[in-house]
């Protein structure tokens, strides 16, 4: 079966409900949004266990096909909203510990020149993720750019700190035009301890 689990996923809870230059408003809302991912990922793999069940996997279904395209989108917005979350704690930790600051001037030259590029890139038009991923091939980190929830992501690269930039995240407390005031409240509120974690 082309089932992601068998098991029913459960929406993970924060204990904070605002943040730094981010509403209580604003993350409530978000909150909501990304139970609304685990609920559609959970419907999506009970329907399509009862097509497969039913009629079998074909791809020439279009309603197969379009459950299994669905399903990526639902999922990866699940996952990457749970990173995003993860990430954050009001007023943030203060700065990035000894081994992510290693490994982050290992591979951008230093740590100014990394964060400036992925500020550049939560800047970019368009609805999506900046992520600083590490390459589990060889350790070194690169920032990249996630279109939607699944387009344009780094195929087994670990994802280390993720921002959510779709308007949703800070439309509520700021202008289209001020996405960059939302990235400055984001990197206030960062999780350091919880981003340096998640290096292998």
């Amino acid at each position: 079966m082309a089932l992601l689990t068998k098991a029913t996923y459960t929406p993970k809870k924060w204990s904070y409900t605002s943040l730094q230059g981010i509403s209580e408003r604003t993350v409530g809302m978000h909150f909501g949004l990304y139970e609304g991912y685990v609920k559609n990922t959970n419907l999506l793999n009970e329907q399509l266990s009862e097509l497969i069940a039913s009629s079998g996997s074909k791809g020439s279904d279009p309603k197969f096909a379009e459950l299994q395209r669905r399903l990526g989108f639902e999922y990866s917005g699940m996952r990457l909203h749970e990173y995003y979350f993860d990430n954050l704690t009001p007023n943030g930790t203060g700065k990035a510990g000894s081994k992510l600051s290693a490994a982050i001037s290992a591979s951008f030259g230093e740590f100014e020149k990394w964060k400036s590029e992925f500020f550049a890139i939560g800047g970019m038009r368009g609805v999506g993720w900046a992520i600083l991923y590490q390459d589990p091939t060889n350790g070194w980190l690169t920032n990249a750019w996630v279109t939607l929830h699944q387009e344009d992501a780094l195929v087994g690269f670990n994802p280390v700190l993720v921002m959510d930039v779709w308007e949703h995240a800070f439309l509520l407390d700021y202008k289209p035009s001020e996405r960059g005031k939302y990235i400055e409240a984001f990197y206030a509120n960062i999780d350091w301890n919880a981003v340096e974690a998640r290096l292998k």
